[in-house]
């Protein structure tokens, strides 16, 4: 009877077309609704429905926190129908700050560590939204993204989140679905950003110029990656990146060393069975590893730092080369950045997935202002139903106390003054009270208000730049708030070859811009010239822009930048980015960490340090230090050593090397040189503030510039209001340090104070820059050479209210297409110039005393 109750609904199918069709659809399932990420938002379900849930519970950032079994308990009862620890796992490691770069989740309680130990069980741990979590969430009540039903239709849940900041590729993600899977690695906020804005000023933007911000991945637990292959798998969205831990050598006691490990690699857990340092310690326990006689844990508060011990004699470099070859010290981040594209998987690179994001918070700030927009006509609408009333106040009191009930009085407005049923009902609806002028005048004054807001809103939906425009301003200010440095820092690994031994040696032309661009270009690109030749178009640099610094050197030379702050960086050539001859480069701030107002005074090339060398410092206030050329000699960390110790208030302006025989010149604002030889200066240490060099005690007064004093040139001096001359540099006695100086020009009232001062040749060209961006070129040779106590003439037109703040010169190499010099066949040919040394007229600018 059972079987034959049953015949009606047996449908029989092949057993080949069943297999196929339901794994597809658990395929589907699985690809869409839980192991891949949207590539709008960077979530996937089950993380997307915590943060909901959590923002469904009022966990914001300063609230109480409530127990994760109650976060859990809310997700799963309403919209993720699976096991509780899943839903807590994702919790967990949405708090984990060694998972994730910027954590969504703030934890209180064991929530885990790298050690591999396991989060306390849910009912012992609390959990909130982090501040940054909130950004993922914020204007999501706006109608900003759509809903859907939730898995039994009693609820509605976001099918996506607004996501105001790139999530996906600030966070990554991870996960394995059916028959593919997804692996993208996390970046620094700050540089995704930086891209993001650079996309939306330029849609036509390539890879290379999205990658002058986004230099490469950044992971949680900093260590260091190759950027080998970074670039073709944000091309093609697959790639491999080697990432190394950060390890130094300490000497111990007894002419012993130990290997430092500070920083793991992505993933790689410290202690645990799974953990490198049970790997070091079954390697070496099965003589499969030489060298090592301890390992300690000494990882607290502070940091994590283990110790590996080695033996006596051990090489450190040896060892250290062994840890990399057998254990996770060193591994390979397989980049395979797929995510979900309207519903559907795709393997995107770089651009696609900012193209993407930047789609999104178009609709998003689109959506929101649309809703703004109708809350506002429909407030008002209600308004101007107000202000009928309250124009016709007697007929309208007249008209509702004959009516006999609300719903007459409410036809009876309708039809005598032309009303909407919602402005009749907010007439009826009104307090006795708002019929006061002092409320009647609140009324209008709203109403104004709405209709300059409606028509501003009304603006942005008409004009899509001002959309984009919004959501480029909005990032830009959440980064200012959440944004922070790098943790990963590049190096190139080589194998077991040292990098340099894979760079040929061959001879570059360093060039510097004053706005901070750099790039080397092989020294053949600038063929010699007879003078008088005209050259071609250079390097394409921005308006008021220039070349300040210009170096000729080998690629395995060595680069010391030294910066206003007193620091110091060193970079060998190969490092810099190559260019044509044409390109401005890349910008510095990608190659050295500067901080905020940090910029470049000087640059040092050099092959070695010598002896007999020295480098002269001096800063704003006075002060030169004279150190020997060896004491830099010495590694430089990524972030920079001091150079000069800086008092507070005071910079660095200029920085020469010297022979130990030199005369050395000081100009300062209130138009004074000091001019004296470099013995009155004796060594002192690196991190030293040095001696007095010139007295600027007076009001205002600060050191412009350092020079070497050479008596076969001239110093120019240029006024903030214009006037400058030149004077032959042997004009001015030698004296002893510290002094105040000799005169070096009258200034007055109407020429303003010493904006520059430069060491010249007569057949140099002069760049003038004022403050409001004006720039004037102009020939060394066409100002006038006068004496020392001279006032000038004018070099340059100043306009009121403005003033010169730089003075330069123009360093230029071109050539014409075929390398041939177009001038004159009987001009003298220009020297060439050896490696190492700078380029004739290698000077920096002098800056105003209050930048």
């Amino acid at each position: 009877m059972a079987l034959e109750a049953l015949t009606g609904h047996i449908e029989e199918r092949e057993l080949e077309l069943e297999m196929r069709s339901s794994y597809i659809d658990y395929a589907m399932s699985v690809i869409v609704g839980r192991a891949l990420p949207d590539v709008r938002d960077g979530l996937k379900p089950v993380h997307r429905r915590v943060l909901y849930g959590m923002h469904d519970l009022g966990l914001q950032p300063g609230r109480p926190y409530r127990k994760s079994a109650t976060i859990v308990g809310e997700v799963m009862g309403k919209y993720h129908p699976h096991g509780d620890s899943a839903i807590y796992d994702t919790l967990v490691r949405m708090a984990q700050d060694f998972s994730l770069r910027y954590p969504l989740v703030d934890g209180q309680g064991n929530f885990g560590s790298i050690d591999e130990d396991s989060a306390a069980a849910m009912r012992y741990t609390e959990a909130r939204l982090t501040r940054l979590a909130t950004e993922m969430l914020r204007d999501i009540d706006s109608d900003t993204v759509d809903f859907g039903p939730n898995y039994d239709g009693s609820q509605r849940e976001p099918l996506v989140l607004p996501s105001r900041f790139p999530n996906l590729l600030v966070n990554g993600a991870s996960g394995i679905a059916v028959g593919m899977a997804t692996n993208i690695p996390p970046h620094n906020l700050r540089e995704v950003a930086g891209a993001v804005a650079a996309y939306i000023d330029n849609r036509e933007i390539d890879l290379d110029g999205l990658m002058e911000h986004v230099k490469g991945p950044d992971f949680p637990g900093g260590g260091l990656m190759d950027p080998s292959g970074i670039r073709d798998a944000y091309q093609t969205g697959r790639g491999s990146v080697k990432v190394r831990a950060r390890i130094h050598s300490e000497p111990l006691k007894g002419g012993k060393d130990a290997l430092i490990v500070t920083e793991l690699p992505f993933t790689v857990k410290k202690g645990g069975d799974g953990g490198f340092i049970t790997k070091i310690a079954s390697l070496v326990r099965d003589k499969k590893l030489d060298g090592i006689s301890d390992l300690r844990d000494e990882t607290d508060r502070t940091g994590m730092r283990v110790v590996i011990e080695l033996k006596r004699g051990a090489v450190p470099n040896t060892v250290l080369a062994n840890l990399f070859k057998k254990t996770q010290l060193q591994t390979s981040f397989g980049m395979n950045m797929v995510s979900l594209v309207d519903g559907v998987p795709r393997t995107l690179g770089l651009k696609d997935m900012i193209v993407h994001y930047v789609e999104h918070q178009r609709d998003v700030v689109t959506r929101r202002t649309q809703y703004k927009l109708r809350r506002a006509e429909a407030r008002a609408h209600i308004l101007e139903g107000l202000l009928i009333a309250l124009d016709n106040l007697d007929a309208v009191i007249a008209l509702i106390r004959g009516s006999s009930d609300p719903d007459v009085a409410r036809d009876g407005l309708i039809s005598e003054f032309e009303l909407s049923r919602e402005q009749a009902q907010a007439i009826l609806d009104m307090r006795l009270q708002r019929l006061t002028a002092l409320e009647s005048d609140k009324i209008r004054a709203e109403h104004a208000e709405l209709m300059e807001l409606i028509g501003e809103l009304r603006a942005i939906l008409g004009d899509e730049d001002r959309v984009y425009g919004l959501v480029k301003d909005e990032l830009v200010e959440l980064v200012e708030t959440h944004g922070d440095d790098r943790r990963t820092e590049f190096q190139h690994f080589g194998g077991d070859i040292d990098i340099e031994d894979t760079i040929a040696e061959e001879q570059m032309v360093i060039s510097l811009t004053n706005t901070g661009y750099v790039k080397r270009l092989p020294v053949d690109s600038y063929r010699r010239q007879h003078r008088g030749g005209v050259g071609v178009t250079g390097m394409n640099l921005k308006e008021g822009d220039y070349i300040e610094h210009l170096h000729i050197c080998s690629t395995h030379d060595f680069l010391l930048f030294f910066t206003n702050f007193g620091k110091v960086y060193r970079k060998k050539v190969y490092e810099l980015p190559e260019g044509s001859r044409q390109a401005r480069g890349s910008a510095l701030v990608n190659l050295l960490p500067l901080r905020e107002g940090e910029k470049v005074m000087a640059v040092i090339p050099t092959r070695e340090f010598k002896e007999n060398k020295y480098l002269v410092f001096a800063t704003a206030q006075g002060q030169v230090k004279k150190t020997e050329f060896l004491e830099y000699n010495t590694p430089i960390k990524a972030d920079g050593i001091i150079a000069i110790k800086i008092r507070e208030g005071d910079e660095l302006v200029g920085v020469q090397l010297t022979s130990g025989e030199d005369d050395l010149l000081l100009v300062s604002k209130s138009g004074h040189a000091s001019r004296f030889h470099e013995d009155q200066a004796r060594p002192m240490g690196r991190g030293t503030a040095g001696v007095r060099g010139m007295n600027v005690s007076q009001k205002d007064n600060r050191v412009l510039s350092l020079t070497v004093a050479r008596d076969d040139s001239d110093l120019l001096v240029v006024t903030e209001n214009g006037f400058g001359k030149r004077t032959a540099v042997s004009e001015y006695p030698i004296k002893n340090r510290g002094t105040k100086g000799v005169l070096t020009i009258k200034l007055t009232e109407t020429k303003g104070g010493l904006a520059g001062a430069l060491i010249v040749r007569e057949h140099q060209e002069l760049m003038f820059i004022t403050e409001n961006g004006m720039v004037q070129r102009t020939s060394a040779g066409g100002i006038s050479k006068t004496g020392r106590a001279t006032q000038g003439v004018t070099v340059m037109n100043v306009k009121d209210g403005d003033r010169i703040s730089a003075v330069a010169l123009v360093v230029e190499a071109a050539t014409n297409g075929d390398g041939e010099g177009i001038g004159s066949e009987d001009a003298p040919e220009q020297p060439e110039l050896e490696a190492g040394e700078a380029v004739e007229g290698d000077v920096e600018s002098s800056e105003e005393a209050d930048e």
